[in-house]
């Protein structure tokens, strides 16, 4: 069987070193959007999320991406337990909980392991868990991820538990578009995905896309970014998590309508794509502090 849950299930997928910088992160910002909209370069509130000096936050979804920041090749899928390969997954599901402000420049450690395997019949789910810890040993967040690994599933396992969030059934209490800009994905893949699906259209073509596809988790940080703005006067501290479940394809130059609602146990979330307003992300949740 190529996926063995008995091999995989708890296994550590790795452990990695890494450090990061503030221009790490402004690169991130931009590459999600932030500093896009008129006026940003001299609006203080925009600046923010743009600009080296003691006011600069860092945007909790900085957190997934930073351990592999600098990586510069195509990634790679190397799981315990698991024959698998690119071609067959998609990313299902992405969690960052942050345990306080994530600093400007930093070192971390990460550990990842996989933490469960869902059977779908036609399909496997693997989900993993990191935890970042800072040098004294002192945990500075966590990630939880799903990949959908099509053709592996129907081996009688664990069919595994809702992760839906509702939407509350009346208007949003805001409301927002971001539109995606030409050159976004090419921005984005400097953080550190360089898949050619997101850059190469040829790639892209043959993989069944009439053009190179946006990150899914540009849209992740996009959707964030705006939200904090929308709803948390822009203020990235007062985030502890952000959950969501990737619904849809995205494509450089496509408008993204982002709405919310504030809700006892966060912001719901929901963010659609396109004037047919197809679902980009779906069973998105922000946890305040």
């Amino acid at each position: 069987m190529p996926i063995d849950p008995k091999v995989a299930i708890g296994a550590e997928t790795g452990t990695s070193e890494f450090s990061w910088t503030s221009s790490d992160v402004l690169l991130y910002h931009l590459a999600v959007g932030a500093g896009s909209s008129p006026g940003d370069n001299v609006s203080t509130d925009a600046l923010r999320w743009t600009l080296d000096d003691p006011r600069l936050q860092v945007l909790p979804t900085f957190a997934v991406v930073a351990p592999s920041f600098h990586e510069t090749n195509p990634p790679t899928l190397d799981l315990p337990g698991c024959d698998i390969n690119l071609a067959q997954v998609v990313h299902g599901a992405q969690e960052v909980r942050v345990i306080g402000p994530l600093p400007a420049t930093g070192t971390a450690r990460l550990t990842t392991r996989i933490t469960d395997i869902w059977d779908k019949d036609r399909a496997a789910v693997i989900w993993q868990e990191g935890v970042a810890t800072g040098p004294g040993g002192t945990e500075l967040w966590r990630v939880r991820s799903s990949i959908f690994v099509k053709g592996e599933g129907g081996w009688g396992g664990n069919r595994g538990e809702s992760t839906a969030v509702p939407v509350p059934d009346r208007e949003p209490d805001a409301a927002t578009t971001y539109t995606v800009t030409p050159q976004q994905a090419l921005l984005y893949r400097l953080c550190g995905d360089r898949n050619p699906l997101h850059a190469d259209p040829e790639f892209a073509k043959a993989a069944g896309f009439p053009a190179p596809i946006l990150h899914g988790l540009a849209t992740y940080g996009i959707v964030l970014r705006e939200v904090i703005d929308l709803m948390l006067g822009g203020e990235a501290a007062a985030v502890r998590g952000f959950s969501a479940r990737f619904a849809g394809v995205v494509f450089p130059g496509e408008t993204l309508s982002i709405a919310a609602w504030d809700e006892p146990e966060g912001i719901v979330v929901t963010a659609t794509v396109g004037d047919d307003q197809r679902p980009a992300l779906a069973d998105c949740l922000v946890t305040r502090r």
